[in-house]
């Protein structure tokens, strides 16, 4: 369960494990003070660059709040297990229709069995590398809505009960999106949709629609694969650590668009688990010093981990 032991002594563990309720509250008001500034930058000068960019910058920050909720589940955005629930279930979870209980659990799992026949995630990571036109497919089925759609409908036939169980979570999983979602739609739709009302209440009465709701359906759905990509596909199915999950190096652009909060540290993430994200940079040039980067797979930038994936072909 905790690979990184094998190559990082207690002593080296242990303050990267330590865990600031103070970052944690940062990094949560981080991720919304960034959604409202992107909103903000659309009111001040409305064009169709600035409504653009402010789609991609929440979509982007959809996925942090995904990232952040996942911090929450393995404990590490807080020190009391009281306050990971509370704020990553109410700020961070129910927001983007999730839910921590159901991801924690189905998260757990997956680092015990990480790329092995009992890995839920195998059957997502295991159909790469692809070919370069069905990763086209995919991505803009991504940008133009209909993965979304077909999750958020899936998710609420699931709610209603409307579909076998077995038809509604297929319908309701977007390849990569299903590890996390609520799978009682009514319990996060409010606060989904609480967060809209606020956006229009503010602005004007579309803004909800367009800075909540649609960066929902088309940039944090296509971010989304492309973490997920980045993180395990194509690589071994193995239970080398250094090997069966990659580390993917990004630029301030990407952070903003693409891989928010480090999340693009994955290796490191999988050594140590609870280890916070903001400590995983660190973790990474500790193993890098120990002489250990040639044998971790790493990633120069997310055009490299897609071409690994297949956007070569």
């Amino acid at each position: 369960m905790t690979p990184g032991k094998s190559f990082l002594t207690s002593d080296e563990i242990r303050p990267l494990a330590e865990r600031s309720n103070l970052m944690g509250l940062w990094l949560v008001l981080h991720c919304w003070g960034v959604i409202a500034l992107a909103v903000l930058l659309f009111a001040l000068w409305p064009n169709p660059l600035s409504f653009v960019l402010a789609v991609m910058v929440i979509g982007s920050r959809q996925l942090g709040l995904a990232i952040l909720m996942h911090e929450a589940a393995h404990n590490a955005l807080f020190k009391s297990r009281k306050w990971n629930d509370l704020i990553g279930e109410w700020l961070c979870g129910r927001p983007i229709l999730a839910e921590l209980a159901a991801y924690r659990h189905y998260h757990l799992t997956h680092h015990r069995f990480t790329q092995t026949d009992k890995d839920p995630d195998l059957v997502l990571s295991s159909k790469f590398p692809t070919s370069k036109a069905s990763l086209r497919r995919k991505f803009t089925r991504d940008l133009t809505g209909r993965t979304g759609v077909k999750q958020l409908t899936g998710q609420i036939l699931m709610s209603l009960r409307l579909a076998g169980d077995q038809d509604a979570m297929k319908a309701a999983a977007s390849d990569f999106a299903q590890s996390f979602k609520a799978p009682h739609l009514w319990k996060a739709l409010p606060v989904f949709a609480a967060v809209a009302l606020v956006m229009s209440l503010m602005g004007e009465w579309w803004y909800g629609l367009a800075f909540w709701l649609l960066p929902y359906l088309t940039w944090f759905q296509f971010v989304l694969r492309v973490r997920n990509i980045a993180e395990h596909g194509a690589t071994e199915q193995s239970e080398n650590p250094l090997q069966n999950v990659r580390t993917t190096l990004a630029g301030p652009v990407m952070r903003l668009f693409v891989a928010p909060y480090w999340v693009n540290y994955h290796l490191e993430h999988h050594m140590v688990m609870h280890v916070p994200c903001w400590q995983l940079k660190r973790m990474h040039q500790m193993l890098i010093a120990k002489g250990l980067g040639s044998e971790m797979r790493v990633a120069d930038g997310y055009g490299a981990a897609l071409a690994e994936a297949g956007w070569r072909s």
